[in-house]
């Protein structure tokens, strides 16, 4: 894709669970789209704990819900600079409840930080090493720093 060009961002949202309050479609669409450099397909799925640990464990190995999983598609076939990446994100809800309570963060806050590591993930970033970890948490927090929330990285 072009410099000049706005990357696009097929979002699809799907409400599985039965936590409340959750962010509106329109709410994880701007979020999302705060963090694209490419063009992006993603499912956004909001679960409860149960699908949560289900699927943290049966990919993961993990045998606990966590925040958020984030599932990315990458045909290496299709890699040319026009190509759009693929990939599903799954937030589970009563984690980042808790998170967000026990960090003392608004919970709306901890939604869209989550959102965009789980958008920067899908395309290419990771924390596998302190210097990748830096470089994403820099670039997240330049994010939501523009979208007018606090740095999430403070305690």
């Amino acid at each position: 894709m072009s410099n000049t060009t706005k990357p696009k961002l097929s979002l699809a949202v799907q409400y599985v669970s039965a936590a409340q309050p959750l962010p509106t479609r329109a709410q994880f669409r701007r979020w999302a789209q705060a963090g694209l450099q490419d063009d992006l397909s993603l499912t956004l799925r909001i679960v409860d704990e149960d699908e949560g640990r289900t699927l943290n464990r049966d990919y993961r190995g993990k045998d606990y819900a966590t925040n958020v999983l984030t599932f990315v598609y990458d045909d290496e076939e299709t890699s040319s600079p026009d190509a759009v990446s693929y990939g599903d994100v799954v937030i589970c809800a009563p984690v980042v409840e808790k998170e967000a309570a026990e960090q003392n963060k608004a919970l709306i806050a901890h939604y869209a930080h989550l959102t965009l590591h789980a958008v920067l993930h899908l395309q290419g970033y990771d924390h596998e090493n302190d210097e990748d970890a830096a470089t994403m948490e820099a670039l997240e927090t330049q994010l939501m720093l523009k979208l007018r929330f606090p740095n999430p990285y403070l305690d």
